[in-house]
């Protein structure tokens, strides 16, 4: 398979992830099908346990929190068995998120992610997200000054 084909692949993954998993908000049968057991995400979110039940745990509290959620995957980067991905997930927050209770607001953030595969599976990811500019959105921090 050549260079080209094996990234193109990748990104396919990527955008199938995020299709079937988080918008299609599927933490069974997708979930299970993707991400392996053993799943590690470096950059976890407070709470995050491991594994594939950590992650699933965690797309659950988002859901709970933003039943809207929709995440769009806009640039994607591959290198080797890892692709590097800038989205953002635009949502409105009906429930509990994070200790936060609903404030009804619609937000949207951005996230970087490094996502590692093998052999079709997804192993391991570091996210990094803008919670400052969520916190902000949700009217937990306030809005920055004017300059």
């Amino acid at each position: 398979m050549t260079s080209t084909a094996v990234q193109q692949d990748l990104r396919a993954l990527a955008h199938r992830f995020i299709d079937d998993v988080i918008n299609a908000q599927d933490l069974d049968r997708a979930l299970v099908d993707m991400v392996a057991e053993d799943f590690v995400e470096l950059n976890p979110l407070p709470g995050q346990g491991p594994g594939r039940a950590g992650l699933g745990d965690v797309l659950a509290m988002m859901f709970a929190g933003f039943p809207d959620l929709r995440w769009t995957l806009h640039d994607t980067l591959v290198e080797g068995d890892r692709v590097m991905g800038f989205s953002t997930w635009t949502g409105t927050h009906e429930g509990e998120f994070m200790g936060i209770p609903a404030t009804g607001r619609t937000a949207t953030v951005e996230a970087w992610t490094i996502d590692r595969y093998r052999d079709g599976i997804f192993v391991e990811s570091r996210i990094i997200m803008d919670v400052a500019g969520l916190l902000g959105q949700l009217g937990v921090l306030p809005a920055p000054e004017a300059v």
